[in-house]
């Protein structure tokens, strides 16, 4: 039996949740020039699977790496680190 690798784990800004189940995770990196010696923010988009739409518009997340669920997903959520304001808002509206 196989046991499995460490999986890749990154945290970013959620930039959307239009999709059913999937959300848009935006994570920066800070790469240092190797002439210049200055850092210089990168960002990347990731696909990543959210089973019970609970991530929404500017929430910090964690996503960790898994098998291909679609075309472009490759990634599910870990866990939700921090809220955004306009995500509480709504589902305190949601609520009452």
């Amino acid at each position: 039996m196989q046991t499995r690798g460490r999986r890749k784990v990154r945290r970013g800004v959620v930039t959307s949740d239009k999709m059913d189940k999937t959300i848009v995770v935006k994570v920066e990196t800070l790469i240092l020039h190797p002439l210049y010696k200055k850092y210089i923010k990168q960002s990347r988009k990731f696909y990543a699977h959210d089973e019970s739409n609970s991530a929404h518009i500017g929430d910090v997340v964690e996503i960790v790496e898994t098998r291909p669920l679609s075309r472009t997903k490759c990634w599910r959520l870990l866990n939700v680190v921090t809220r955004s304001i306009e995500s509480n808002i709504e589902i305190a509206e949601e609520n009452v």
